[in-house]
C-alpha cells in the first residue's frame, strides 16, 4: 500500500500593517462573520498555530483553515475576498448593506425597543427576506437578548484560579464534589387534562394549573475521583426536604459524608448563602479535617458544576412533569437521579482560568468601547 503525504502547511508571515489590518477586522462590530473567522485563522497561522488547533479555536474544519491559510500566502488580503459567484449580479450594494447593519447597531425604531424585519425592511426600502439574509451574515438578532451578571467579589480571580484547579487538576486520593439547593420546587398540575402530540399537532396543556406544594431538593454532583473506589465521577447525591435553612443543610452533608469512602479528601464547592456559613456549620467542618471548602465568587453559580445537573432536572423532569402531590414530585426527583447515577458521566471542563478571566477581560473592555462610542 502506498502511504499519503501530508500537505505541509502555508507558511504566514505577517507585516506590521496586514497584522493590524486584519486586527481591526476581527474586533469590528460592523463585519460579517465569515471575514472576522478568515482574519482570526490568519492571526493564529500567523502565530504558529497548526490547523488542528486552529479549527478547535476558530470552530471550522481543518479544510477550511487550510483554503483561507492559501490563499492569504497566495494573495495576502485579497485573497481573503469572496471571489466573483455566478448568477444575476447583486441588487443591494454594500453601502446599503452598511447601513442596514449600522441602523440596526446605533437606532430603534419609533414605537418600539428593535428591530424587526419589516420595520427595517420598510426603513431601508429592500424586502424583508434581503434583511434576513444581511442579519445572517452579520450575526445580527434584534430579537434575542441575555442577561448577565459581573462578579464584584474582590477575591473572584483567586477563586477562580482555585475551583478550575480542582476540576483540570483535582488533588491525589480526594474526591471533588459540588453542591446546592434548589429551593421551592413546585408540584405543579395542569387544571385540565393535556392533548398529547400527534402528527401535525404539537402537545397541548392549559397555561394555568394548581398548586400542590414545595420541596427543597440538596444535591451533591462528584466532579472528580482521584482513587480506585466504588463512587464515580458524575454520580449525583441528592436529598429532598421541606426547607433550606443551615439545619437541612447539615443533615445533607451528614448524607454527603455517609456516601463517599472515609479513605479521601473531600474538596467541596459551594456558594456564599447564609445557610452554607452558619457557626454550626462551621462547627461541622472544624470536626472533619479531611473536607476542605471552596467557595464560588458571588453571581458566579456558573463555576458551580451542579448548577447543570439542575438544569438537566428542570428541563428533563420538571418543566413539562404534572404532579399531583409534593410526595409524587419526591418520587419523580429521586427517579431522575436513579437514572443519572445507573451511567454516571461527569462534566468535562475545558476553559482554564486564564481563559475565562481572558474572555471576561474582552468582554469588559468592548463593553468599555461601546459606551464610550456611544457617549
Amino acid at each position: 500500500m502506498g502511504s499519503r503525504r501530508a500537505t505541509k502547511a502555508s507558511v504566514v508571515t505577517l507585516s506590521g500593517e496586514e497584522r493590524a489590518d486584519l486586527d481591526r477586522l476581527v474586533r469590528r462590530r460592523k463585519v460579517a462573520r465569515g471575514d472576522a473567522q478568515r482574519a482570526e485563522i490568519v492571526l493564529l497561522a500567523a502565530d504558529g498555530l497548526n490547523n488542528c488547533a486552529i479549527a478547535a479555536k476558530v470552530g471550522v474544519t481543518r479544510q477550511t483553515v487550510r483554503t483561507w491559510r492559501e490563499r492569504f500566502a497566495k494573495h495576502r488580503l485579497d485573497g481573503l475576498c469572496d471571489e466573483p459567484r455566478c448568477g444575476a449580479p447583486r441588487k443591494i450594494g454594500d453601502d446599503q448593506i452598511e447601513a442596514i447593519v449600522v441602523k440596526t447597531l446605533e437606532e430603534k425604531p419609533t414605537g418600539a425597543t428593535h428591530w424587526s424585519t419589516r420595520d427595517m425592511a420598510k426603513a431601508s426600502g429592500v424586502s424583508a427576506s434581503s434583511v434576513q439574509r444581511i442579519w445572517r451574515a452579520f450575526s445580527l438578532q434584534p430579537h434575542r437578548t441575555e442577561t448577565f451578571k459581573l462578579s464584584t467579589d474582590p477575591q473572584f480571580v483567586e477563586k477562580v484560579r482555585d475551583i478550575v484547579g480542582l476540576y483540570l487538576d483535582p488533588p491525589d486520593k480526594a474526591l471533588v464534589i459540588c453542591v446546592d439547593e434548589k429551593s421551592q420546587i413546585q408540584a405543579l398540575d395542569r387544571t385540565q387534562p393535556l392533548l398529547p402530540m400527534r402528527p401535525g399537532q404539537i402537545e397541548r396543556r392549559t397555561h394555568d394549573y394548581e398548586r400542590h406544594g414545595t420541596t427543597t431538593l440538596f444535591a451533591g454532583l462528584i466532579a472528580a475521583v482521584t482513587a480506585q473506589t466504588d463512587v464515580k465521577a458524575g454520580t449525583v447525591i441528592g436529598q429532598c426536604m421541606p426547607r433550606h435553612r443551615a439545619q437541612e443543610f447539615r443533615k445533607f452533608l451528614d448524607e454527603v459524608e455517609c456516601n463517599v469512602p472515609a479513605s479521601l479528601d473531600v474538596h467541596i464547592v459551594m456558594d456564599n448563602a447564609s445557610s452554607h456559613k452558619t457557626q454550626a456549620i462551621r462547627n461541622w467542618f472544624a470536626k472533619r479535617p479531611r473536607w476542605h471548602q471552596h467557595f464560588t465568587p458571588t453571581s458566579s453559580s456558573w463555576i458551580n458544576q451542579v448548577e447543570r445537573f439542575f438544569a438537566l432536572l428542570a428541563e428533563k423532569q420538571i418543566k413539562r412533569g404534572a404532579h399531583t402531590s409534593v410526595k409524587e414530585l419526591i418520587a419523580a426527583i429521586e427517579e431522575f437521579i436513579s437514572r443519572q447515577n445507573a451511567n454516571p458521566k461527569p462534566l468535562r471542563w475545558t476553559k482554564s482560568a486564564d481563559d475565562i478571566l481572558a474572555s471576561i477581560d474582552r468582554f469588559c473592555r468592548r463593553t468599555l468601547e461601546v459606551h464610550a462610542q456611544s457617549g
